[in-house]
């Protein structure tokens, strides 16, 4: 059976948000309907988002990192938010592994959000319903759209490819090789929902400061408002520590 998901390299994530302002952008104009904002403009704004990005710190001081981890519906293989609704509005497809909301069978009791162990879902204050990450299944089969427009706008609006898109069992995917390469996980694996979407951990990326490389100069640009020459730099060091 295929099951398609996604693969975040956290490595190369920057936390721009670019994947969560086209995923708001597409699926509000496409098949998953208005996501409704409430009080966008004021103290306390609010609204449905399919995919939301967490940024964090790890670590303690000095050795720290920040974090950035997008998080969106994991389109679990044993998703529990399918089981506990009472009206079958949340069905997982067999032709592709998608777990997607019936809009007309929601009657928004907010279980599927109570049984959904990442908080992934979204309650859309305006319809009464619950949405969620659809994997922008009507771009996904969109016979109309070239093959390589065939992605989640999430994937394509990644500025540093930091998300890939697949069958997670087909071995030879671009998908299944970065997890098996690159060691991929899930998320809590331990609730036993089996989740489709993976994470490529962080790697450490070694990097060695010259003592001359913490100095502050002034702005060569200010000196009479000319471009002085730059002073010769060894091989390697023209704009960055190696």
């Amino acid at each position: 059976m295929t099951q398609l998901a996604l693969v975040i390299d956290l490595n190369v994530c920057v936390g721009c948000h670019a994947c969560v302002t086209s995923c708001k952008q597409w699926n509000t104009s496409g098949s998953a309907g208005p996501l409704g904002d409430e009080d966008p403009y004021g103290a306390d704004p609010h609204g449905s988002f399919f995919n939301r990005v967490q940024t964090f710190e790890v670590g303690e001081f000095p050795n720290t990192q920040t974090v950035h981890f997008p998080k969106s519906c994991l389109h679990c293989e044993d998703p529990p938010c399918v089981t506990v609704c009472p009206t079958g509005a949340s069905y997982k497809r067999a032709e592709d592994g998608i777990v997607l909301v019936d809009y007309d069978k929601c009657i928004g009791c907010k279980y599927c959000s109570w049984a959904c162990p990442y908080g992934a879902r979204e309650f859309d204050e305006q319809r009464k319903v619950m949405t969620k990450c659809t994997l922008c299944v009507d771009r996904v089969h969109d016979a109309s759209l070239p093959q390589a427009q065939r992605k989640p706008a999430c994937v394509l609006a990644c500025p540093t490819s930091a998300r890939l898109f697949g069958d997670i069992h087909d071995p030879d995917s671009s998908v299944s090789v970065a997890i098996r390469e690159r060691a991929g996980y899930q998320l809590m694996p331990e609730w036993g929902t089996r989740p489709a979407n993976h994470y490529l951990p962080r790697r450490k990326t070694s990097m060695t400061v010259h003592p001359e490389d913490l100095q502050r100069v002034d702005n060569p640009l200010k000196v009479d408002g000319k471009l002085p020459e730059m002073p010769p730099l060894e091989h390697g060091r023209e704009d960055f520590a190696t």
